[in-house]
């Protein structure tokens, strides 16, 4: 279980404002402390839970991530890359949620339709790189108005053609006015004209991007008189590849504290210094004059009346995109630039050695392999910190004087060991000094006291499982999970690993689909639409739940429903039965009754040809961890071939022949092997169904049947001659049994033994197929010939099976009362066949003695 993080601080913070408590003010140990009881509280509801699905674990032994052990190698994991220099504390604008006031990985960000608004807003030159630019102001838009008082810079696309024009008529009500000189790229010019209303306008001159370098341009509230001076810069302009013709005006407001791709090209490549102006409460800081104390989501109209204040405003209205929200509080997020700690994935190799490992590594679907390697390959740092409560600290030291951090192996060793002995809370309870010990001097370090990002927590998960446990090992043969998991544990704990182990924890990777309703629609509480596996559970049982997945295509999305379930419940019942059938018809079966396979008839070497084919199909299946057709044929299996076909053709030697008959014999022999193969096939499916069935034939005491592994298949069971022959024979059979129910529809008859059939077959291979069988016992009528020659006029015949008709017709005979077979013989013996007679006279003999 992962128990850090901020669902369960969330919690408990709830609890507290309901009791008008701040957390604040409650000690920081205290406050951990409920948040690990909560999370102990909710480790033994969903064990329980896991338990009656059926899945195994060690459920008296879990791993989970707040166990004293497992935060000490956490830590330890965390002082590797503080040790090799990759991990560093710097400034750069990270997902920050004002609502939780903590940043946001990408895992923990979810997308939704958001209404913003939208500005079009023009920057004055201050120094004009062009003549043609004279008089021109460049029109930036922008979907964050909030971000207006960050801007630093302006950036535009080397490539891209640009237009300046005049306007000469605007709308009335319209932003801009007559005269206005506004610079936009050519191709979004008509986007921008009707945004601002522009009516008319000249072209005044067309230029390539590059003649906006060495440009500068001035910020829209430069010497505004209730500005203190503080927008009083330079705004240069600057090339930038992320620039494009897809919205806007061409030209990129950028705010490098409050994005990526503006803190690249402003920062990075420029040296533009990081402006701080968002506190974490998503409120201007008192210096950020103009909009000082107001909140981001609610200054939108302030910043477009002062821009209109100073004829900067050149458009105004609302659109509809994609935003990130926290996937917890559901609030809409921000960028914000705030001091956090970061793994650097170009120190040390990082990103080359997860990309490397991703080649290395088998991924299921194989299509996920370009999903996650094209996220590690433009990634930036790994943002680890988080400024919150609950969760394993970052557990470094920092020089005031240098800002460098402390990297001691001793001082290292006592963290680790502190923490194992007392848990992450020993960061808070224990003195620095005791840490530091006699080589440093407390007063000259800050200790960090910033939390771990979870996901660092479960990336570790293969330090402090598989390798400290001695019945698992190191690499894991799979990890499996969502698909959302590519941003999230399946690349923590590939970076985690990459960087301190140089390759991935894994050889395997499995990714599923989503559960979805019956109409392909995501769940949620608001559309009434949530299934309950507990409530699927209480109702029908685990094996239900569990057949639904085995049935489904998990690489894709699924659905479920009451309708979908319902199904999955008809399924059960007929594979339920198939399962009952051969227990009731194997009572008493031994060793001494086995047959061996050269002594069988065809039949029954044709099921075990059978077996032996889905034998190859189930384990190279499984080997690919592709599931749903091994159902689907093992389903097929039940139903069409053993339930349809076998038993119901060997019922009769079951029932009526003698007990120690070649065909008795043989079927029992089949129905022991058939048993074996499909309760320890179906054990990983049906997991409770499996064991009933297997303890119900070999008693309490037997050792569970998932304690066995799957039987090996003898190579003399596979028979493709045998296998193409009766392909033919069910092929025809088809046809017969056709015309039978034809003839019970219609009231001729009533059950099949009470019919004779011609067979009429047009190609010879038919009759050779047939030779040397007892052609009516495979078609469960008291009398049966093939004829090779053309159908009379009137024979059943089916649409998709040419060259084979049947005519039937009333047995000749009476019935046997034994085995119901219509015959001759009948009168000779009263009311039995000569083999009924037989095998009642053994019988009575048995009785006798």
């Amino acid at each position: 279980w992962d128990c850090h993080g901020l669902p369960i601080e969330w919690k408990i913070e709830e609890k507290y404002r309901k009791k008008k408590k701040n957390k604040d003010d409650v000690d920081p140990v205290e406050f951990r402390k409920e948040c690990r009881d909560f999370a102990d509280h909710w480790i033994d509801v969903q064990r329980e839970q896991f338990k009656r699905l059926g899945i195994f674990g060690d459920w008296e032994n879990p791993y989970t991530t707040m166990a004293f052990d497992a935060e000490a190698k956490i830590v330890e994991e965390l002082l590797k890359f503080s040790m090799d220099g990759s991990l560093y504390r710097g400034s750069k604008p990270v997902m920050w949620s004002p609502v939780e006031k903590t940043a946001l990985a990408e895992a923990e960000v979810e997308y939704h339709d958001h209404t913003s608004v939208q500005i079009d807003v023009a920057f004055p030159f201050v120094n004009v790189p062009n003549e043609d630019l004279e008089g021109a102001r460049v029109v930036i838009w922008t979907t964050t108005p909030w971000t207006i008082p960050a801007n630093r810079a302006v950036c535009y696309g080397p490539d891209i053609d640009y237009v300046v024009v005049e306007v000469t008529e605007a709308a009335e009500g319209a932003l801009t006015k007559e005269g206005d000189r506004l610079v936009v790229a050519e191709a979004l010019l008509l986007d921008f004209v009707k945004r601002a209303g522009i009516e008319n306008y000249l072209v005044i001159s067309n230029l390539k991007g590059s003649a906006f370098e060495g440009g500068v341009l001035s910020h829209p509230w430069r010497g505004h008189a209730d500005a203190q001076g503080y927008y009083d810069f330079d705004v240069p302009l600057l090339p930038g590849d992320h620039v494009t013709t897809d919205a806007g005006t061409g030209f990129v407001h950028t705010a490098p504290g409050h994005g990526d791709d503006d803190y690249q090209v402003a920062h990075v490549q420029h040296g533009i210094e990081l402006p701080f102006t968002v506190d974490e409460s998503g409120c201007y800081y008192a210096h950020v004059t103009l909009v000082a104390g107001k909140h981001v989501y609610k200054v939108a109209d302030d910043v477009c009346d002062l821009l209109t204040g100073v004829n900067a405003l050149m458009g105004k209205g609302h659109i509809t995109h994609s935003y990130p929200h926290s996937w917890r509080s559901k609030a809409p997020l921000i960028f914000r630039n705030t001091p956090q700690w970061f793994i650097s994935m170009e120190k040390n190799g990082l990103r080359d050695k997860a990309l490397k490992a991703i080649e290395d590594t088998n991924w299921y679907p194989a299509i996920s392999e370009n999903r996650i390697r094209s996220m590690v390959a433009d990634r930036p740092d790994w943002v680890i910190s988080r400024q919150r409560a609950w969760g394993v600290p970052i557990t470094v030291f920092v020089h005031k004087e240098s800002g460098e951090v402390l990297r001691d192996e001793a001082v290292n060793k006592r963290i680790v060991d502190a923490v194992l002995d007392g848990g992450a809370d020993a960061w808070v309870a224990i003195p620095a000094q005791d840490f530091l010990g006699a080589d440093y001097n407390a007063d000259d370090y800050e200790q960090v006291f910033d939390i771990l990002d979870v996901w660092f927590d479960s990336g570790c998960t293969h330090a402090f499982v598989l390798e400290q446990r001695e019945d698992l090992k190191w690499p894991a043969d799979l990890y499996m999970e969502g698909s959302d998991q590519h941003r999230g544990w399946f690349q923590s704990s590939l970076l985690e690993s990459c960087g301190t182990r140089g390759r991935a924890p894994y050889n395997d990777v499995m990714t599923h689909g989503f559960a979805l309703d019956g109409e392909g629609r995501k769940m949620s509480k608001s559309l009434g639409n949530t299934v309950s596996p507990q409530k699927i559970v209480e109702q029908y049982g685990a094996d239900i739940l569990r057949l639904w997945v085995a049935a489904v295509d998990y690489k894709e999305d699924v659905r479920i429903s009451d309708q979908i379930i319902q199904t999955q419940v008809d399924a059960y019942r007929k594979i339920r039965n198939t399962l009952r059938y051969m227990l009731g018809n194997l009572a008493g079966f031994s060793e001494e009754e086995r047959l061996p396979i050269d002594q069988m008839p065809e039949l029954d070497r044709y099921i075990l040809n059978r077996l032996s084919e889905l034998d190859k199909l189930i384990r190279d299946h499984t080997a690919v961890y592709d599931f749903n057709p091994i159902f689907r044929e093992l389903y097929q299996f039940c139903i069409g071939e053993l339930s349809a076909f076998y038993f119901d053709i060997r019922k009769d030697a079951l029932y009526c022949d003698q007990e120690s008959s070649i065909r008795r014999r043989a079927v029992r022999t089949v129905l022991d092997e058939v048993f074996m193969r499909l309760t320890t096939w179906f054990a990983p499916i049906l997991s409770f169904t499996a064991e009933e069935v297997w303890l119900s034939r070999f008693g309490d005491d037997a050792t569970s049947v998932h304690r066995q592994v799957w039987p090996e298949t003898p190579a003399e069971w596979r028979n493709e001659a045998l296998a193409e022959k009766w392909t033919m024979i069910r092929r025809l059979r088809r046809v017969v049994t056709g015309a039978l129910e034809l003839d019970r529809r219609e009231k001729r008859i009533g059950a099949s033994l009470q019919a004779d059939v011609a067979i009429y077959v047009a190609d010879h291979a038919y009759v050779d197929a047939m030779a040397g069988l007892d052609v009516a016992e495979l078609m469960i009528t008291s009398s049966a010939r093939i004829i090779e020659s053309e159908a009379p006029e009137g024979a059943f015949t089916l649409e998709d099976v040419k060259g084979i008709a049947v005519v039937t017709a009333a047995a000749s005979g009476e019935k046997c009362e034994r085995c119901w077979v219509v015959s001759e013989e009948v009168s000779a013996h009263g009311e039995l066949c000569n083999r009924c007679a037989d095998t009642v006279a053994v019988l009575d003999a048995k009785a006798a003695e």
